[in-house]
């Protein structure tokens, strides 16, 4: 599938770092570097624009390796670009860290993933049918 791309910055355009990747890694479009404190929250621009297709959103997700060595996330995992969205992509980042953390020009700051989606029409009932776990909620299919 083809994707038009806007690229803003100086950064390379994302790509799939092996033939088995899901993501793409996006990376921080800033000229200077940011300091995010603890529990602070901001969001990093990517100089990146897209036009998706119908039927399709880009998904932003954590880095694992970012989340797990500094605590960086996002609050909002996964974040969602709509198909009908043209505005530049902006990554809402968190430090759940207890110290400072340093956001670097150019790092690679979260990951994209590309998927599909169905659109649905719901349709009104009184009864729903039965399943094995009916109303079970949290916990519910834990096995001890």
């Amino acid at each position: 599938m083809n994707v038009k791309i806007i690229n803003k910055s100086e950064n390379a355009l994302p790509h799939y770092a092996t033939t088995g990747s899901a993501g793409m890694d996006l990376r921080a479009n800033i000229e200077q570097p940011v300091i995010l404190n603890s529990l602070e929250r901001t969001v990093v621009p990517t100089g990146l624009y897209i036009e998706l297709p119908v039927g399709y959103e880009a998904q932003i997700r954590p880095r694992s390796g970012l989340a797990i060595k500094k605590g960086l996330s996002i609050p909002n995992a996964p974040g969602t670009i709509d198909s009908d969205y043209r505005g530049e992509i902006g990554v809402i980042l968190i430090n759940l860290s207890d110290t400072p953390i340093t956001i670097e020009p150019a790092e690679r700051i979260a990951q994209m993933v590309i998927a599909k989606y169905e659109v649905i029409q719901w349709e009104e009932t009184d009864v729903l049918a039965e399943s094995e776990r009916s109303v079970g909620g949290f916990g519910s299919t834990g096995k001890s």
